[in-house]
């Protein structure tokens, strides 16, 4: 039999390094030094090692099954070419069987390591019912991206249609992911919804993390930069622009050093707020509702509702003689 390499990339029925082959790059020291480092970070980092050493979720099938949960979403507008209203039925019934059924391997495997079961002890089961319990929120999904698309199109006078906004805009490629995302986070798989995030991440240069909760009518203009943290809270009808940081202000540690995870120490934006271009809003704070943010605005404290908050004025610089410090006056804040 032969031990080739599979031609699609596998290994195929190859279990050992090449055999009977010129070594033609002399890796064999490489191959050994690898083996070796890896065989230390493991020995050295056991209590890490919840997801195990065999397999992982791959971040290329979830990215297949994103893009098939899109097409079912909004057939027409994410599908294949063929689709039209007298086969949109047919065509969201096979993709989201073929769907579903990629994205249950996946979660079997997060759901294998991650809670350290044997194989297939109470895994299936479990993996069935998050999967059952994700389709069914697919309606209520694609209602909350209807309102976010009406958001966009409302908010951007550039955008000249529903329809553009759905295939062009990169705010909705995020939104998108993350209302995917969040709820499978919420479903107890955190790392499925985690290479979701971060497949978005890399395409748009919108950072949001799939445990932040987000209302309906949510509009990202522009978004590259902008980074939505864990436990942030953003109500509904908020609009923000790109490079907004909707971030922590400290990470507080337990008595051994290490971060203290899930504490509560992102923003929380009340309903009708819009907040511009590189403003910066730190730790658990509270930007009342209907409020405006000024681009490149610093915030670290509580901003009551249907309030104003700008970065200080241009001022005139007075030149005088000497050191006088009334020569450079103190800036004004609107806030």
């Amino acid at each position: 039999m032969s031990s080739d390499p599979d031609p699609q990339g596998g290994l195929g029925a190859a279990t050992s390094p090449v055999e009977n082959d010129e070594d033609i790059w002399d890796v064999g020291a490489v191959v050994r030094g690898l083996a070796d480092a890896r065989r230390e970070w493991r020995q050295a980092n056991a209590q890490h090692a919840e997801y195990g050493s065999e397999s992982f979720p791959s971040r290329t099938r979830i990215g297949k099954v994103v893009e098939e949960l899109s097409g079912a979403l909004f057939p027409l507008r994410l599908g294949p070419d063929y689709v039209r209203a007298h086969n949109e039925d047919v065509f969201v019934t096979q993709t989201l069987q073929i769907a579903l059924s990629r994205l249950h391997a996946q979660l079997r495997l997060e759901l294998t390591y991650a809670q350290g079961r044997a194989e297939g002890e109470e895994v299936d089961p479990l993996a069935t019912r998050i999967c059952m319990a994700f389709s069914r929120e697919l309606p209520a999904i694609r209602r909350l991206l209807d309102s976010d698309i009406e958001a966009a199109f409302r908010g951007d006078p550039s955008a000249r249609s529903l329809d553009e906004v759905l295939i062009c805009f990169p705010g909705m490629l995020a939104i998108i992911h993350h209302r995917l995302a969040h709820v499978l986070y919420n479903l107890g798989t955190p790392l499925v919804a985690r290479i979701i995030s971060e497949i978005s991440h890399s395409r748009t240069g919108i950072d949001i993390h799939p445990g932040a909760r987000i209302g309906r009518g949510f509009f990202i203009d522009h978004g590259t930069g902008a980074v939505i943290g864990e436990t942030a809270i953003i109500g509904d009808n908020v609009r923000i622009y790109q490079g907004v940081t909707l971030g922590a202000k400290n990470f507080p540690s337990d008595p051994s050093g290490a971060l203290i995870k899930s504490l509560p120490r992102h923003p929380v934006i009340e309903d009708n707020v819009v907040i511009y271009a590189g403003a910066t809003i730190l730790g658990r704070v509270t930007i009342g509702a209907g409020s405006e943010i000024g681009g490149n605005v610093w915030l670290t404290h509580d901003v009551a509702p249907y309030s104003r908050v700008y970065q200080a004025r241009e001022q005139k610089l007075v030149i005088r003689s000497g050191n006088d410090p009334a020569a450079i006056p103190q800036p004004e804040i609107d806030a």
